[in-house]
């Protein structure tokens, strides 16, 4: 397949997503959750039958929380709202046991605006850290031109990632930033994989076009990246289905992240070093 020749329409492709999630994420933001913006978060089990919207609403009668999200996963029920003190706290406790009888408060967390503030400052400084990090060793380890075209792949899967979560206002915690570093560590890894077969065939046929070596090495590497990337996928569709709540964000990212990190090695990467050395 002409990967190379073709890499304009994957350019296409990338920016369709890539645009609107810029937009969406200039225009309504994210929906961050407790961890960045401040709030509370209590962990109940209840061992009466019931469902999240009955429990969402027993809280907002109270009056004592906003923006009151509810979770569920099996017996246990996640209470996600502004920062709540520990009477308001004990206010939503009473009300679900004289509702549902035996109630547990399992855990109660609150994270201040200020420390939220700081976390999300820490957030963009780790991943930051990490690209430039990956920028030296490939450039070392390589040239930097590899370097650079796997950077600006890794950064295009961030792109991707952190867009359709604000397209789609998914939460952004602390799991998400922990999943984009796994994505990351992911997608340039099978970035390598492929470099270093263009590397090989660089030595072995230095007169053969690079447009062609290039594709070359793309398909030489091609069973080993899509093999990979499912695999992967079979325990984290598993996870999804049955992991319940407190995982989902953490999965969804790993996702969206794997199957758009095997896009990247193999659609973006490669014709981005082909862009830099034609123009080198």
């Amino acid at each position: 397949m002409e990967f190379i020749q073709k890499r304009k329409w994957f350019y296409i492709i990338s920016l369709l997503i890539i645009v609107p999630g810029i937009i969406s994420m200039f225009v309504q933001g994210f929906n961050l959750g407790i961890d960045f913006k401040g709030g509370s978060m209590l962990r109940y089990q209840i061992s009466a039958t019931t469902e999240a919207a009955a429990i969402t609403q027993v809280v907002n009668d109270l009056q004592v929380a906003s923006e009151v999200v509810v979770q569920q996963s099996g017996n246990d029920f996640y209470i996600r709202s502004n920062e709540l003190n520990q009477e308001q706290t004990k206010q939503i406790t009473a009300a679900l046991s004289a509702r549902y009888g035996e109630v547990t408060l399992l855990s109660a967390e609150s994270v201040g605006a200020t420390i939220g503030a700081e976390l999300v400052r820490n957030a963009f400084l780790a991943v930051a850290i990490a690209l430039v990090l990956m920028l030296i060793y490939i450039s070392f380890r390589f040239e930097w031109t590899f370097g650079l075209a796997a950077v600006m792949a890794l950064f295009h899967d961030v792109l991707i990632v952190c867009g359709i979560f604000s397209l789609f206002q998914l939460e952004v915690n602390g799991a998400f930033i922990a999943a984009i570093l796994t994505v990351i560590g992911y997608s340039i890894n099978d970035t390598i994989v492929i470099f270093d077969r263009v590397r090989e065939n660089l030595r072995m046929k230095k007169k053969e076009a690079l447009d062609a070596l290039l594709n070359k090495s793309i398909m030489q590497t091609m069973n080993r990246s899509v093999n990979t990337v499912l695999t992967v996928l079979m325990p984290l569709i598993a996870l999804l289905m049955f992991g319940g709540a407190t995982i989902k964000v953490f999965v969804i990212t790993l996702l969206i992240g794997f199957i758009f990190g095997m896009y990247s090695s193999i659609c973006i990467a490669s014709p981005f070093y082909y862009e830099i050395k034609q123009r080198g």
